[in-house]
């Protein structure tokens, strides 16, 4: 028998003083049986960090999701898709091969990647010269203590606030609070 993803609730509040993007979300997060709290809090905190892209990219007409991701590998982890379908920001969480980042290099228009893990750096050493014509993506990296700090956010049912400014990520719930700051690789 299979198991099922479990379901989780955030109200996610994005204050995005960088780029001026000031909105409440309403999400539903579907955790993988194999994916781990942390993972889908740095998912999470990619979408929040790109919610901007709703107005910057689609002036405000565009769907920001959760794609179905480790469930379908053609599938990102976030998407941003405009009102036509087209994906604009195409957002994978972990350390993907070349082959599938450079597939969404092809179908979006832009692509994000979100390393976190303590072995990322190895992976990107290894990966990094053949996504040299990649003119469309970026590389990021959550420090490991950050998306582990994120984990502990993890709740079946969450409201959150994230903070944006100078490119960093402060995710905070009632009683505590995280802050990332994304190390851009590429």
């Amino acid at each position: 028998m299979a198991l099922k993803s479990t379901i989780f609730k955030a109200g996610l509040a994005v204050a995005d003083i960088d780029h001026g993007y000031y909105a409440d979300h309403a999400l539903t997060l579907a955790r993988h049986p194999s994916e781990t709290d942390e993972r889908m809090m740095v998912r999470l905190a990619a979408l929040a960090l790109h919610a901007h892209a709703l107005q910057t990219v689609c002036s405000g007409d565009g769907t920001l999701a959760f794609g179905a991701g480790l469930s379908d590998p053609d599938e990102p982890d976030v998407w941003l898709r405009d009102f036509t379908g087209r994906t604009r920001v195409w957002i994978e969480v972990g350390q993907p091969d070349d082959g599938a980042i450079t597939k969404a290099c092809r179908k979006a228009d832009a692509v994000a990647v979100y390393a976190f893990h303590h072995a990322a750096p190895v992976w990107w050493r290894g990966i990094e010269n053949k996504l040299t014509r990649l003119d469309n993506l970026q590389v990021w990296r959550i420090p490991a203590e950050a998306s582990q700090a994120l984990a502990a956010l993890a709740q079946r049912t969450m409201q959150l606030q994230a903070t944006i400014q100078e490119g960093q990520l402060m995710l905070a719930d009632a009683t505590r609070h995280v802050d990332v700051v994304p190390e851009r690789w590429r």
